[in-house]
């Protein structure tokens, strides 16, 4: 059996070579994603772990950051550092500071936004060398007025040594000399931030204060350990602070890295899942089609004695060496394709530099799953070649599906599509998610029942193309299991593209609403890495002559209760004008004093009602007691706890702010945008955003996902097109006394062609309507449970993307037979009917 296999394996290249394509597509997104993920970990991995090398203990505060900001642990004095580097044990002691700076380009726009975006100071020393930092060109600062930049943010800015940059960092606008341009390894200029170098005196008046650091890093004597040399330096730490070995810093590190990694690794995964399922749908029609067309040589070998069993295992071993060829071929191109996602992520500043990683795991996982989904996926198509009867091999004829098992099929499918429709539509939010999974299956299984009559849909359409056009349509139904399985690999892709459109299309519009419904302010004004502004710009803004209201957002957190919860100080006189909430019960216009208004979800979590009073403790310790005014509806932009700033400054006197509501008495005109910007100092790290403008933030986040999921999913439509041409090629193989006939009888070339090109698009398009539909239902489904969350949201179907995809899907059918049909019209006619 296993010589038969390998005949029939070799007899039939042409055949098998789609399914082999299919498979080693999917085995090389797998290894790709493996490949890329692990490139992106290791590399991110010794980027950040570099700077931890050489210190064997580092010294910080207790707190999650270093930033400057009210309430954290205060920073390490000089004296610890003089301390610690006269302690023994100790080769030498280097403090840092370092937080947030916004760098302005010649233009006065922001060179990079986020966290990344840092700045802090250098340990040059009496060499003027950092061995962190590699001088390109100049040298690093000496003077409070003079700063360094690392290379890639002076080439996108276009800066050069002896130019002037502004900057700032959580005050007023710096203007400094560049001295110097370096390289450096820094995770976050890699990943497309910036980094800024100040000498010590300047970067402690931003980031802590004169003579404090964030941190102090340690390097051990020769011979001490890093164990030894934390439990020397711990008793000189005061009480705030700890002692971490380098060690420790570098296993934790190594921790955050994977677990930041393992969303993408999962997500992309899950994607490379989806192709690998649509190939198991290629290698079932194929290998169903293949078994069907050697109906006599299946029956002759269990004439001549092979058993049931042993025909099975021909079949399951036939799979095996597929699935081996497409598993081998797969890898290479999996390291091809993780090498090019890694080049695509460098060229976008996505991740550090580093060497390909090719982990053994990707390996193993790309071939073993290779060989599973063959053999799987060839498992039902061996047990009916089992189950063919010797008596078949005295005609060439297919043995017909036993019509029982399509109707215990129906039965199956019309259960699950019930019962996930009443699931769907009981209005539980648990069964929803159910059901929607439920239908989905349910629809699938019923896909052969639904290829007629969905299919009879397109006859007036396929007459206009005369005699072509109804036979295309008669042999699209005239095998509904080989039908719904090649439109069923195409319906896979189209109903989680479909799904993705329809939520994110109804999140947009969601965002859009709320932004249009919650904001009577004309700008929003925050910090371009969303950290607190400094309180002077709301006074500034508030100052200014062409506002006619304004409210900082100052978040404060208070004990109420056993709980920790956060009050947000605003302008009680100003924000009713800023705002619009829908109230259930007060107003903002009692929001003064001890008042205060609630969202409803955080009046019911604590029991409160209108009038209830809340007793609380102020973060200097003070007890203080609110009373509720006023319950409001509160949603994704607008919630919490609002008291009147003058309420909470008192206990807070370094008050800082999330943002400042601002309405205008121009409106939000650019000019009038411009203007404030400027009258700010044209601050680099400020964004002054219009309603319009926090909607297209939204939704350019929403359209950047959407692209990539769209990419990933490529893979699976790719796929999907391949089992559409692997299966008109087989059918042609199948039907080709039948076409010989045709050709006969006086129909042309052309018109051969034209038919099984009608045929690929007749089941393309009836497994597009499936995909949409289906998508659609699933993109409600998910948005029931959204709109709990997101009151706003509600379903709005993208008509003209809907329309795109049933086109696309008529393109893939299209193309997908110009092959097939092209070999269908070259089949000489003489041996076409002669063949049996």
């Amino acid at each position: 059996m296993l010589r038969t296999a390998v005949r029939n394996v070799l007899a039939h290249r042409a055949r098998l070579l789609m399914t082999v394509l299919a498979v080693m597509l999917g085995v090389a997104f797998v290894s790709g994603t493996l490949v890329f993920t692990e490139t992106v970990s290791s590399a991110t991995r010794t980027s950040a772990q570099k700077g931890l090398v050489t210190s064997d203990v580092v010294l910080r505060p207790h707190r999650a950051g270093s930033a400057k900001i009210p309430g954290d642990a205060p920073d390490l004095p000089q004296s610890l550092l003089d301390s610690v580097t006269k302690a023994p044990g100790v080769a030498s002691a280097k403090g840092s500071v370092s937080g947030f700076v916004a760098v302005a380009d010649k233009r006065g726009k922001l060179v990079s936004k986020g966290a990344n975006s840092r700045g802090a100071n250098h340990a040059a020393g009496d060499s003027g060398k950092d061995p962190r930092y590699s001088v390109t060109s100049g040298r690093l600062p000496r003077a409070d007025d003079e700063v360094a930049l690392d290379s890639r943010t002076a080439d996108r800015a276009g800066y050069k040594v002896g130019d002037v940059v502004r900057l700032s960092a959580f005050g007023p606008v710096l203007e400094q000399r560049i001295s110097g341009v370096f390289d450096t390894d820094d995770a976050g200029v890699a990943a497309g931030g910036s980094l800024v170098l100040f000498d010590t005196p300047a970067a402690q008046e931003l980031y802590a204060s004169a003579d404090h650091y964030n941190e102090i890093a340690v390097t051990a004597a020769s011979g001490v350990t890093q164990a030894e040399l934390k439990s020397a330096l711990t008793p000189l730490l005061p009480k705030e602070a700890e002692a971490v070995t380098g060690k420790k810093l570098a296993e934790d590190e190594g921790k955050r890295i994977a677990q930041s990694t393992d969303g993408m690794t999962a997500g992309m995964l899950a994607f490379a899942g989806i192709s690998l399922f649509v190939s198991a749908f290629i290698i079932a029609n194929t290998f169903t089609m293949l078994i069907g067309q050697r109906t006599r040589d299946l029956a002759l070998l269990r004439a001549v004695g092979a058993t049931r069993r042993q025909v099975t295992r021909s079949v399951l071993l036939e799979a095996l060496m597929v699935g081996g060829i497409a598993g081998a071929l797969g890898l290479p191109a999996g390291i091809g394709i993780g090498a090019a996602l890694r080049a695509v992520a460098g060229s976008m500043g996505g991740m550090p530099e580093g060497p390909l990683v090719v982990p053994t795991h990707a390996m193993v996982i790309g071939l073993v799953l290779a060989l599973v989904v063959t053999t799987l996926s060839a498992w039902l198509p061996g047990r009916r070649a089992a189950k063919i009867p010797p008596i078949a091999a005295l005609n060439s004829a297919q043995a017909a599906v036993p019509a029982r098992t399509l109707l215990v099929r129906n039965i199956i499918g019309a259960l699950f599509t019930v019962a996930g429709a009443l699931c769907a539509v009981s209005g539980e939010r648990v069964l929803l998610g159910v059901g929607a999974g439920l239908l989905v299956i349910g629809v699938f299984v019923l896909t052969p029942l639904l290829a007629r009559p969905v299919i009879a849909l397109s006859a007036p359409v396929l007459r206009l193309f005369g005699m072509p056009g109804k036979l295309a349509r008669e042999n699209a139904v005239r095998s509904p299991r080989r039908t719904a399985a090649t439109a069923s690999a195409l319906m896979v892709g189209l109903t989680l593209i479909t799904g993705l459109t329809v939520i994110a299309n109804g999140v947009q519009q969601a965002i859009d609403k709320m932004a249009a419904d919650s904001l009577k302010a004309d700008f929003v004004v925050l910090m371009a890495n969303m950290n607190d502004l400094s309180p002077e710009v709301g006074k500034k803004i508030a100052a200014h002559p062409g506002v006619e209201a304004s409210s900082r957002l100052s978040p404060t957190a208070v004990r109420i209760g056993d709980r920790d919860e956060r009050v947000i100080g605003v302008d009680g006189s100003s924000i009713g004008k800023l705002i619009s909430v829908d109230f259930v019960s007060g107003s903002f216009s009692g929001l003064r004093g001890e008042n205060a208004v609630v969202d409803k979800d955080t009046a019911k979590k604590h029991g409160w009602s209108h009038g209830s009073a809340v007793n609380l403790i102020y973060p200097d310790g003070e007890q203080g007691t609110l009373k509720i005014s006023g319950v409001y509806a509160g949603n994704q932009m607008i919630q919490g706890i609002m008291v009147d700033d003058a309420t909470i400054a008192p206990h807070v006197p370094e008050a800082v702010d999330s943002q400042v509501m601002v309405k205008t008495k121009d409106g939000d005109s650019a000019a009038v945008e411009n203007r404030l910007y400027e009258d700010l100092g044209s601050n680099p790290a400020l964004m002054i955003q219009t309603k319009s403008d926090i909607s297209r933030e939204v939704g350019k986040a929403i359209s950047v996902m959407l692209n990539i999921l769209y990419g990933l999913l490529a893979m699976a439509v790719i796929i999907a097109v391949l089992g559409v041409v692997n299966t008109l090629a087989l059918s042609v193989t199948e039907r080709r006394r039948e076409i010989g006939m045709l050709r006969a009888i006086g129909v042309s070339r052309s018109g051969v062609q034209r038919m099984i090109r009608l045929e690929a698009v007749v089941i393309s398009l009836f497994g597009g309507l499936l995909g949409v539909g289906l998508g659609v239902f699933f993109g409600w489904a998910v948005g029931e449970q959204i709109g709990e969350a997101m009151p706003t949201y509600a379903l709005a179907l993208p008509w003209d993307r809907l329309a795109l995809f049933l086109l696309l899907s008529a393109v893939i059918g299209f193309l997908a037979a110009l092959w097939p049909a092209r070999s269908a019209a070259r089949t000489p006619v003489l041996e076409a009917i002669k063949a049996g």
